[in-house]
């Protein structure tokens, strides 16, 4: 079962949530620290909780866990046990998946879908917290990059998650890595996207188009697109990525740019997002990345009905 095809047989188009980090942001929550959004879940999971209902309420149909930059080695480095890293990264998607089963139960068929949860998985650069997830330069193959994201996968494979995100993925060999692990796992689905260096190339320099023809030949991959990265590229992505037979998700950041070097974002936030042209250019899974928040996708939900005559 392909748990998209509703949404996208109904509406046309899967609206993502924002930046989850950004959200916890708003509702005060401190992120310093390698555990970054999983800290919330441990000391103040109302506040996650919280973040994840400002985005359905908002209109997303998809909810992302906070899991994105987690690993058991890292939770371990972090002074958890092995079963306690364990019990936190599979708590991250229960904790998400209750929260869009609360929210459900309030809504009684308000003519809405049931929103999907999503098991977000950042690339093996994501927890090294260096940046490395925008070069993809790890010095590592393809048989490193697996035994880095089977367990990952494994523990939450029956977590309660509609589906995977394996997001932010830099390169073909991560990528193929990914590719390998799910031929493990039958009944997992999953949409792969990757951040990207121009509006044509991945992060570590492969043609885009290639990877995502790649990607769409595994019969776990139900979308492919890009994410965490600036806004001006997406329309040369959606064109490059069309080929590849899919629907593609886009979800850049606001506009601005993270500075690995000085831990810091720059530049300035888009006052709007082109997400109407987006569609039009073929995006159907579409949301937000990094400095987007429950507004943000408030609005993306707003222009995208009314661009398809459902306002």
């Amino acid at each position: 079962m392909n748990p998209l095809a509703p949404f996208l047989e109904r509406n046309d188009f899967v609206l993502l949530d924002g930046g989850l980090s950004t959200q916890l942001e708003r509702h005060g929550a401190n992120l310093a620290g390698e555990l970054w959004t999983t800290r919330v879940l441990l000391e103040a999971p109302e506040i996650l909780r919280a973040a994840h209902r400002d985005f359905l309420e908002a209109g997303a149909d998809v909810i992302a866990s906070a899991t994105y930059q987690a690993s058991l080695p890292g939770l371990e480095r972090c002074g958890l046990s092995a079963e306690a890293a364990a019990r936190t990264m599979r708590g991250a998607v229960r904790l998400a998946c209750q929260e869009r089963d609360a929210y459900w139960r309030m809504q009684d068929g308000a003519g809405r879908l049931r929103p999907l949860v999503a098991a977000s998985l950042g690339p093996y650069g994501a927890c090294l917290h260096d940046g490395s997830e925008y070069h993809g330069h790890y010095g590592l193959g393809q048989q490193a990059l697996e035994d880095f994201h089977r367990p990952r996968v494994a523990l939450l494979a029956d977590a309660g998650a509609d589906l995977f995100a394996f997001e932010t993925i830099p390169s073909r060999l991560e990528a193929e890595a990914i590719l390998a692990v799910l031929e493990e796992f039958p009944g997992l689905t999953a949409w792969i996207s990757f951040s990207c260096s121009d509006a044509g190339h991945v992060a570590h320099g492969e043609p885009y188009s290639d990877c995502a023809e790649r990607v769409a030949e595994s019969r776990h991959v139900l979308a492919v697109g890009v994410n965490c990265l600036a806004p001006e590229l997406v329309p040369g992505l959606l064109d490059a990525g069309r080929d590849a037979g899919l629907p593609q998700a886009v979800y850049p950041n606001s506009g601005e740019h993270w500075d690995a070097s000085e831990q810091r974002w720059r530049g300035q936030a888009r006052a709007e997002m082109d997400v109407s042209s987006w569609h039009a250019a073929g995006a159907r899974l579409i949301g937000g990345c990094c400095r987007t928040d429950a507004d943000d996708i408030r609005r993306m939900r707003e222009r995208l009905e009314s661009f398809l005559g459902r306002a």
